[in-house]
């Protein structure tokens, strides 16, 4: 679990795991669910992200390979990001699947009673509706993900600083090319659909989930990244700088949207707008004087209204509220002011209180806003659930206008997620691994106590090639730590199951009988 604070992390007990599996997915499955279970994912993939940034030579070639990185990411999205799949794909893959649209744009493949235009129409109709629904859902991308996205981007762009790119591709290596993608692909691996899709379906996903993979790696020539030339032709529609814009932004977002200043930022992307109610501050209670329609607007840097629609020219702000201001964001109890889906935006001056048109649009907006400003510094635990009038808060009478919350903030964006894991099994797994790759851990020991000494690989050490040793002594003393405490849990083992076995009867559960034939 201390992993991440091990210089360096390759010397760490977690990478030394890493190392010495054969299949880095067998390792990484119990390290994240134990990571994830004690809140300390986020450091340890953000130290073995930033190490592995080090080694690599190609910012193209960034995170591309199977290793302990890419398997611990992708398995912390499958665990933290499911039901932002369902939120996000769900909807969509479902409409695909019921209504069946002939989608095949391969003459090759195309049927008699088909036309390639219709289903080229069908097609981008598709790739269109998944696009945008992605390149929205920026804000109900979890938590967990984003402050690993913004550790990913944060290592890559100080790597290769000459690359302006990187920062983007780092992100979307992930984000589509092994979360979005695969799911589209195969919506059944991840809850999405409860069988796997027909062939004509499933073909229809797959001409989906490559356009989707190309959208979003902002590949330089993206028609060249097609093999077959039905798909460069296809994907010739969606050449326009719009499209990358959406995958910059949503990027943007999704890597910039944990505790981290929203404002790194430059161009506030537009997250929620529409007309709501507002009321003055300051008024009496009641008088329809003190409650205006105005035109809100939600950025990735601050929370406004204006009087008119629409942001023309000359046209500021009445009121501006930067998001990393805001305290909490809650529902408003209708007996202040005797009208329903009100909420109130508590920020570092006086409550903002605010009508929506009906309830759905006040969940959206108390949702929206709580999301983009769920890290921020000093967020209150407490609040008043009605209105400050009259000379006191009409929830608990107090009459200092300063007055602590009466009432628990609604945890709605809690900052890790709740997953039921069993921390004895998973440590039990990694004892296992350790015990079944015994004859690795020797050899990686060996090459360790080798460039110590010798300092530097010999040519009869063909076979430490593949392991990442940049610390040999710290990392030898890591292996004879994890010898020890593995022959001291076998021990305890061997000596638990020679007591049972003596003290409970033969024949019973706990002691059975071996190799009897009924």
């Amino acid at each position: 679990l201390n992993s991440a604070d091990v210089e360096p992390v390759s010397a760490s007990t977690a990478h030394v795991l890493g190392e010495v599996c054969r299949e880095k997915q067998e390792a990484a499955i119990p390290l994240v669910r134990l990571f994830l279970h004690y809140g300390k994912i986020v450091p340890f993939l953000s130290a073995i992200a930033s190490a592995e940034v080090n080694r690599t030579l190609d910012p193209n070639t960034i995170f591309r390979g199977n290793s302990l990185t890419s398997k611990c990411i992708d398995e912390t999205m499958k665990l933290a990001g499911m039901h932002y799949l369902q939120v996000t794909l769900k909807p969509i893959i479902d409409e695909i699947c019921e209504e069946h649209k002939p989608c095949e744009i391969d003459p090759v493949k195309l049927k008699e009673s088909e036309n390639l235009e219709t289903n080229r129409e069908n097609l981008r109709h598709y790739v269109d509706q998944i696009f945008t629904v992605i390149t929205k859902s920026g804000v109900s991308c979890p938590t967990v993900m984003c402050d690993i996205f913004f550790a990913l981007r944060e290592s890559a762009a100080k790597r290769f600083q000459v690359d302006l790119d990187v920062r983007y591709t780092a992100v979307s290596s992930f984000i589509f090319l092994r979360f979005f993608a695969p799911a589209i692909l195969s919506p059944n691996l991840f809850h999405l659909r409860p069988h796997h899709p027909d062939p004509q379906t499933s073909r229809t996903l797959t001409l989906i989930s490559k356009t989707i993979q190309t959208l979003g790696s902002l590949a330089k020539s993206k028609s060249a990244s097609f093999k077959e030339s039905y798909m460069a032709a296809f994907y010739d529609y969606f050449n326009d700088q719009k499209y990358a814009d959406a995958v910059k932004n949503f990027l943007d977002l999704i890597s910039s949207s944990g505790r981290w200043d929203q404002k790194s930022i430059e161009t506030p992307i537009m997250l929620k707008e529409g007309f709501m109610i507002k009321r003055a501050q300051g008024r009496k209670r009641f008088g329809m004087k003190n409650f205006k329609k105005r035109w809100f607007r939600l950025t990735n840097h601050e929370f406004t209204y204006h009087k008119n629609k629409g942001n023309t020219k000359g046209d500021h702000p009445l009121c501006s509220i930067p998001i990393e201001n805001i305290l909490a964001v809650e529902r408003l109890e209708e007996e202040s002011f005797k009208m329903k889906n009100m909420f109130q935006v508590i920020h570092t001056e006086k409550p903002l209180y605010v009508q929506a048109n009906n309830c759905v649009e006040a969940n959206e907006w108390i949702e929206i806003l709580s999301r983009v400003s769920r890290c921020n510094q000093g967020r209150l635990n407490s609040y008043h659930p009605s209105a400050y009038l009259c000379g006191n808060w009409l929830c608990c009478k107090a009459t200092s206008e300063t007055q602590p919350g009466c009432k628990p903030c609604t945890a709605t964006m809690p900052a890790n997620i709740q997953l039921d894991i069993d921390c004895d099994r998973e440590i039990e797994r990694i004892f296992s691994l350790f015990v079944s790759n015994a004859h690795k851990l020797q050899k990686l020991e060996e090459a360790c106590a080798s460039i110590a000494v010798y300092q530097g690989p010999q040519k009869e050490q063909d076979d430490y090639s593949h392991f990442t040793i940049q610390d040999p002594r710290v990392t030898f003393k890591t292996i004879n730590q994890i010898r020890d405490i593995s022959e001291q849990l076998r021990e305890h083992h061997e000596k638990f199951q020679k007591k049972r076995s003596t003290s409970a009867k033969y024949g019973s559960e706990d002691n059975p009988i071996v190799g009897m034939v009924s």
